[in-house]
């Protein structure tokens, strides 16, 4: 379901008088969940237009599939667009004939899209009718006019704005220059059946990819591939131990710091509970964790210890798990460690270079298909979504010093190239990772846009005093 009240041959219209004009670029689920939560301020009368030009509304990267086997890796319990009705997506799907709602389960992603973009019905259709406005169209610049912003769209036309936020999700490749290589959510060509497949990576975005290659009816051989090798751990049963904020040793380097994790997994199963609880007992302190680190620990982090932190917190549900365990047991799926190193076109086949551990140099593997799931964490000066990457060009914005994100305050105001705070000019979810870490999760970003639809509802308050 979308609601787009625009396309791109008409230009936008300009704001109500005396509504704070909030453009959100982006209307995957950090757009949608910020749109609402301005909306729903009672204390200011945000009008609020969502700029998103490639997906459904709500979808993003994240929820675009619509294969039924790629499935939450949260349980229905956790994914509530609100923190204060933890229960209102549950109430939703039960609402849906044929759709499952016990709280424990795991839905398709496609589900959960189609739940944001449900979010905005009432405000295009109910007594909300005329503050939201959702335009097809993809920013590609912005610049300062007075007090305020003009967004350059992709048709020529441009969009005035009191403030901007940015939620551009994840970055992602599009399309391989060589052609050799298929995106993790690229839309993937015949295979031979009998093929071999070569994955780039172990994480979620792998084990999608092998089951949409088991469902079908892939016979031939799956290669993984990713320097350690590590699969991510399966959901279970957890009950998580209860950790104070004077319970964690914030500003601990990250050698100690796991130490201290790994203990907490030996305290939970001496109780008679497994590792799931100190990993969810840490969750919550994650953001404390990581601004207590300086640049140089959260390099050692991400290089030494971010697969391992990854695989043990992004859980595949207990289905996946049960399919891909089957596949590893008969022989289909096989994991690897090493390095990707490059690949050149064969005869009807791609053949990739790859260096292997203890191999003493590279080994040629040669495979019907290559699919890139090396994951989110790449450069936006070149992956970035078109306004990020002009933005990064220009100096309106710069990346963090260890270029996972852009360089946000923790109000999330965004940096200029020279560090100075740009007012009224905002970035949520994932491209805000750098100042935040755990911001991909809806529990996370739910908070984070929660957080700051208040902020800003009280400036505008101020404002209005004043």
């Amino acid at each position: 379901m979308t609601f787009f009240t625009h396309n791109a041959s008409r230009p936008a219209e300009p704001p109500q008088a005396g509504a704070r004009h909030v453009v959100v670029v982006g209307g995957g689920a950090s757009g949608v969940l910020m749109a609402i939560h301005l909306l729903e301020r009672r204390e200011a009368d945000f009008r609020v237009t969502i700029l998103e030009g490639r997906n459904m509304l709500g979808c993003g990267i994240a929820y675009s599939t619509q294969d039924p086997g790629h499935l939450l890796n949260t349980r229905v319990s956790n994914m509530s667009a609100f923190a204060r009705d933890p229960d209102h997506f549950r109430r939703w799907l039960a609402a849906r004939p044929g759709l499952p709602s016990d709280e424990l389960c795991f839905v398709g992603r496609a589900t959960y899209g189609a739940y944001l973009s449900d979010l905005l019905h009432s405000w295009q259709s109910g007594p909300g009718r005329g503050r939201l406005s959702c335009i097809r169209q993809t920013c590609t610049g912005l610049r300062r006019k007075g007090g305020g912003f003009v967004l350059e769209l992709e048709s020529g036309t441009s969009l005035l704005a009191d403030q901007v936020i940015l939620a551009t999700g994840h970055s992602r490749l599009d399309g391989d220059p060589s052609g050799l290589l298929t995106g993790a959510w690229d839309a993937t060509p015949e295979t031979d059946p009998d093929g071999r497949v070569l994955i780039i990576g172990t994480g979620l975005s792998m084990i999608d990819q092998v089951l949409s290659l088991l469902a079908q009816g892939h016979r031939g051989e799956i290669v993984a591939l990713s320097r350690r090798g590590l699969l991510p751990r399966e959901h279970g049963p957890a009950v998580p131990l209860v950790l104070s904020v004077a319970d964690v040793p914030l500003g601990a380097p990250v050698s100690a710091l796991f130490r201290w994790a790994r203990q907490l997994a030996r305290q939970a199963e001496a109780q008679g509970g497994s590792w799931r609880d100190a990993i969810d007992a840490i969750r919550p302190h994650v953001r404390r964790l990581w601004t207590g680190l300086s640049t140089r620990e959260r390099a050692r982090f991400l290089r030494h210890a971010v697969a391992w932190w990854d695989v043990h917190r992004h859980r595949m549900p207990p289905a996946s798990a049960e399919r891909i365990g089957k596949a590893m047991a008969r022989g289909q799926l096989r994991v690897m460690r090493g390095a990707f190193l490059s690949a050149r076109p064969g005869k009807d086949s791609v053949i990739a270079e790859l260096r292997l551990p203890g191999e003493g140099g590279c080994i040629q593997l040669t495979a019907a298909r290559v699919i890139d799931c090396r994951g989110i964490r790449r450069d936006l000066r070149q992956h970035g979504s078109p306004v990020v990457r002009d933005m990064l060009a220009k100096g309106q914005a710069r990346l963090d010093p260890l270029q996972i994100g852009l360089d946000v305050e923790p109000d999330c105001t965004l940096r200029d190239a020279a560090g100075e705070r740009i007012e009224g000019l905002f970035a949520i979810g994932p491209v805000s990772r750098a100042a935040f870490w755990e911001i991909t999760a809806i529990p996370d970003i739910r908070e984070q846009v929660a957080t700051l639809a208040a902020a800003m509802g009280r400036a505008c308050c101020v404002r209005e005093v004043g």
